[in-house]
């Protein structure tokens, strides 16, 4: 049997500070707390509340692997953000500098979802359940969707 209890997205991102106040602003994160190295006054650690949920953060520290998405090119990690206002959220993100890679739209799976990529590279998928659909449902209409 396994000891654990939760799993949570630690993102690094360059620039910290602007990215906690853009996360708040966009998607109505709750800054829980954080830590600010005394050195030279980057987000050492910090953890934002989204419902309820938690994301952590910090800024790079290359030298010890924590790399943002900046640095590296990209991000294959997608995180899901659960919301009763897809068309609003999505629409606010926007406003606040995130880029639309996929506008709202309803899929097969019951959610009416859009992707963004906030300003520090990496890619939202925001989700609203506009149907309960069954997993047998939602193969049976992919592969409807797809000729299979």
């Amino acid at each position: 049997m396994s000891s654990v209890t939760s799993v949570s997205p630690y993102i690094v991102v360059r620039g910290g500070e602007a990215a906690i106040a853009f996360y708040k602003a966009a998607f109505g994160a709750e800054e829980v707390f954080r830590l600010t190295d005394p050195s030279d006054g980057r987000i050492g650690h910090a953890e934002l509340r989204f419902g309820e949920s938690v994301v952590m953060l910090s800024d790079e520290y290359p030298d010890f692997g924590a790399v943002s998405p900046d640095t590296i090119g990209g991000s294959p990690v997608t995180l899901h953000l659960s919301t009763k206002t897809v068309d609003a959220d999505v629409a606010l993100a926007a406003a606040q500098g995130a880029t639309v890679l996929r506008a709202a739209a309803d899929q097969s799976f019951g959610e009416r979802s859009a992707l963004v990529l906030d300003p520090f590279g990496h890619r939202w998928m925001l989700s609203q359940t506009v149907e309960t659909v069954s997993p047998q449902e939602m193969q049976r209409r992919w592969n409807e969707e797809t000729g299979a």
